[in-house]
């Protein structure tokens, strides 16, 4: 038993690990990856040689089992070799690293690997060489390159199979052949019109500059996430609608209060010189008057504001709803307080004998009571409506232990 455990501890994985990042092996040959074992990765790479022999991808495979028959005779007794495949995405990007990843970390799980040599099919897929370094070590790289001839039939057969590739695959159609086409069907446009075709540069001028400003600031994603918001957008409860409603309807009175204390002040106020102190000794007149105008929208739309929150906290069955309603009162009572306030900049004066003084101490001293008042009411109400707002207190006591 011991010697065995000796052997284990001294035994070296070697992983052979060849990198499909662009994920041939599944779109063209429908062979789901990770693929382990010398057998199923032969069979693999011929079944990708046969549906396309030109494919870079199963050059790769045969150079890692070669590479693995190879050192499999030039092994020493403590090592052991293994071959195996991973693919990435179409998509390319992010999308294609995640998928490596995970194929890497369940290939480690059959098979505890200590070091790896990898083998790419060109530089793009020696991208994910970080990605692996990350989880075990990376002890060789073997690059295979596909030989062509510099003959002219070569390089046209080459440049054939990258405009299929680009007429074929819809992520650079829509660069290589979209922008190019628009151009041209705007060129026959304009030459159809008199005189229009002069227009042409400036049409090319801005359909790139959309393009760019389109990218460059992600409209596009924007748009595609603003529509996939649409289709699968929600309508909130109707309670919650409300509130919203009053609350948008609230500020927008409360804007409107403020430009009509704006005007009203402009329109009794003198217009004064320049002077710091002319402008110093006008401004409780000016404050007057804009609050004289500002005062009654704005008492209406904090109103407006808390009636639909009102609304909203009694089909909650919320606590809060006594203490909002409450509130609603002393803001409605508010209105006179400045009111009396507004009076006072306007026309100052001092003494409990001044109309105008005695109008502001009365309003201050009935809104206290107002306060006093409604706090009382909503301890009385509260304690009546006990079994009411039961449910939402329990779940209050509830979240406050928590």
């Amino acid at each position: 038993m011991t010697e065995k455990e000796t052997e284990q501890q001294i035994e070296k994985c070697i992983l052979i690990l060849c990198v499909d990042r662009d994920g041939d092996l599944e779109v063209k040959a429908g062979i789901k990856t990770p693929i382990l074992g010398r057998t199923a990765n032969l069979d693999a790479a011929v079944s990708l040689a046969l549906r396309d022999p030109e494919e870079p991808d199963a050059n790769a495979m045969f150079e890692a089992i070669r590479l693995h028959d190879r050192l499999q005779t030039e092994k020493q007794p403590e090592e052991v070799f293994e071959v195996a495949t991973i693919s990435g995405s179409e998509l390319g990007g992010v999308t294609a690293d995640r998928k490596l990843v995970a194929e890497l970390s369940n290939l480690l799980n059959s098979f505890s690997a200590n070091e790896v040599i990898l083998v790419t099919d060109g530089y793009s897929d020696e991208a994910v060489l970080p990605l692996v370094e990350s989880r075990v070590a990376v002890s060789s790289i073997r690059r295979i390159v596909v030989k062509h001839s510099e003959s002219i039939e070569e390089t046209a057969a080459l440049f054939s199979r990258y405009l299929k590739l680009i007429w074929q695959t819809p992520r650079y159609a829509r660069l290589a052949l979209g922008i190019p086409g628009l151009l041209f069907f705007l060129f026959g446009i304009l030459y159809l019109i008199p005189g229009a075709v002069n227009y042409y540069l400036i049409a090319i001028v801005l359909i790139f500059g959309a393009v760019l400003l389109v990218k460059g600031f992600g409209v596009d994603k924007g748009v595609s996430n603003f529509y996939k918001w649409a289709k699968e957008y929600s309508p909130p409860p109707l309670p919650v609608q409300i509130s919203n409603y009053t609350i948008v309807a609230g500020i927008l009175c409360v804007a409107v209060s403020a430009y009509l204390g704006v005007a009203n002040a402009a329109t009794n106020v003198t217009p004064v010189t320049s002077d710091l102190a002319g402008w110093i000794s006008v401004l409780p007149t000016v404050a007057g008057f804009f609050i004289k105008g500002f005062m009654d929208l704005m008492v209406v739309g904090i109103g407006i504001a808390l009636f639909g929150r009102s609304i909203r906290l009694y089909f909650e069955r919320d606590p809060r709803l006594l203490r909002n309603v409450a509130l609603v009162v002393s803001v409605a009572w508010f209105r006179w307080i400045l009111d009396g306030t507004a009076d006072i900049l306007i026309k100052p004066g001092v003494g409990l004998d001044y109309p105008v003084f005695s109008n502001l101490v009365f309003a201050l001293i009935v809104g206290i009571l107002i306060a006093i008042a409604s706090v009382l009411l909503v301890i009385v109400i509260r304690r009546a409506t006990k079994g009411f707002f039961r449910e939402s207190e329990n779940k209050a006591e509830e979240f406050g232990e928590s």
